[in-house]
């Protein structure tokens, strides 16, 4: 139950890093990895669908209540919106690669609810790009 209780805590932990509120997936996915109490495999594949789950959220903000943007409540700033935009437009779907980046990555999923992104292309492009990087986090530790 214990090892349950683990990887559940990993998957929130990355669910939480998609969106607006702070989580470091990074650390704890490093941390579990380093205790060799689970294989590689199931490490990455817990926090890849933790981190891919928390980006449709975003991209469910941006397809249905992006229209509340300029509420106090809403999660994301509109310079944020308009930096994404400006990125989206110009490298298009593939941006979406970069979904795990630092400070860009939640905007761009975001912004691809707005722009009405396929979500079948959004989530293959997104699960690729999360799944490289949480792959290189436990071939660096």
């Amino acid at each position: 139950m214990d090892d349950l209780a683990t990887l559940v805590g990993l998957f929130l932990t990355s669910l939480l890093a998609a969106t607006v509120f702070p989580a470091q997936s990074e650390i704890l996915l490093g941390a579990l990895h380093m205790s060799e109490t689970h294989t590689k495999a199931v490490l990455v594949a817990v926090a890849t669908a933790g981190n891919v789950l928390g980006s449709v959220v975003n991209w469910l903000l941006g397809r249905y209540l992006i229209h509340f943007q300029d509420r106090r409540w809403f999660p994301v700033k509109r310079s944020l919106i308009d930096r994404a935009t400006a990125w989206y437009q110009r490298w298009g779907f593939w941006s979406l690669l970069l979904a795990w980046a630092p400070f860009i990555g939640d905007p761009l999923t975001l912004v691809a609810g707005i722009l009405r992104e396929n979500i079948w292309v959004f989530l293959a492009l997104v699960t690729i790009g999360k799944a490289v990087r949480y792959v290189a986090v436990v071939m660096a530790v």
